[in-house]
């Protein structure tokens, strides 16, 4: 085993070693206080392993078809984190090509949920947000972001409201200024590019896109409130497609595209957001994170694709864990 001088330093160092006196032990004893160094940085390590963050995830939950509740409580389980669910509604099945389905609105037990996990003194690393109902239901989830704010917590928002130009029949044009005044309190935004038109208040353009429209809409988004954006169904061409990143406080844009998929798939979106919060708490960066969301999500859809199963039932991210726990350094 080489221990280069630096990290050797290093260990020493981080646990109140003089490395200059390295020179004057003799070779038997310096690999004795080497292999108890590295053994307690081992111990260290599993121990901040072992630490089980703990997810708000604010979600409708479909009993059948695998998308919001029904996607973030596995893919965020499999990466190690507890997750709490706040559902907003109970349905049998999701709406996407979907008839007959049953729907029951959680509102009424939003606050109760809340209060009664306030008097539990429980706190989240992170909160994580989908689709909501109304605009009840986005007054409730600003209360419940004001509740469990910490210091170093996250607080990311999907703002689940339209796709390919067109904003969800069960919304208003005033929803997207009441979803816009929620991402004011957000960490980190998750919209696809109609969604960000509509909280920029600004016309939806059909794409290819350039550069250079991707990378304003990022910087006007950044500045309604959160400090981080990732931006999804961005394409250049009709050969590739993927998401960008942006973080106000470093200036950096970032992007990961990969081939397309024929076809459309539902649930998508809520595989995503869930892959790219796993990859956030165990460490990535953000465009890293994008990255490892962006690969889990597309590698889902292309199973699916394969297997010609109904595209309405959702994706098989399930049989992706393993290269996902790869990603994440979990195995």
């Amino acid at each position: 085993m080489y221990i280069g001088k630096k990290r050797l330093n290093s260990l020493m160092k981080n646990n109140g070693c003089c490395s200059n006196l390295i020179s004057n032990v003799p070779y038997f004893k310096i690999l004795f206080i080497i292999s108890h160094l590295l053994i307690i940085e081992i111990i260290d390590n599993m121990e901040n392993r072992m630490f089980l963050k703990r997810v708000a995830a604010i979600h409708d939950l479909s009993g059948f078809g695998k998308c919001s509740l029904t996607a973030a409580l596995p893919i965020l389980s499999a990466a190690g984190i507890e997750t709490s669910a706040l559902p907003t509604a109970v349905l049998s099945t999701h709406t996407g090509g979907l008839e007959g389905y049953t729907y029951m609105d959680m509102t009424s037990e939003m606050r109760p949920f809340m209060e009664h996990w306030k008097s539990l003194n429980i706190s989240f690393d992170a909160i994580y947000s989908g689709f909501l109902g109304s605009f009840e239901q986005l007054n409730i989830v600003s209360d419940f972001f004001d509740e469990f704010r910490k210091k170093d917590n996250l607080i990311l928002v999907d703002p689940v409201m339209a796709d390919n130009g067109e904003l969800y029949k069960i919304f208003t044009p005033e929803f997207a200024l009441g979803m816009r005044k929620l991402c004011e309190k957000a960490d980190i935004i998750v919209p696809n590019i109609t969604e960000a038109t509509l909280l920029l208040g600004e016309k939806y353009c059909p794409g290819p896109y350039s550069k250079a429209y991707i990378e304003d809409l990022l910087l006007k988004l950044s500045e309604i409130g959160p400090k981080q954006i990732v931006l999804t169904g961005v394409f250049f061409d009709e050969e590739e497609l993927g998401a960008a990143t942006y973080d106000k406080q470093t200036g950096i844009t970032g992007y990961t595209l990969v081939s397309k998929i024929p076809g459309y798939y539902h649930g998508t979106g809520d595989v995503f957001g869930s892959a790219l919060l796993a990859a956030l708490l165990n460490g990535s960066g953000l465009n890293d994170s994008a990255g490892i969301a962006v690969r889990f999500t597309a590698n889902s859809i292309l199973r699916t694709y394969k297997a010609k199963t109904d595209i309405r039932f959702g994706v098989d991210f399930e049989h992706g864990f393993p290269e996902l726990l790869k990603e994440l350094k979990l195995v």
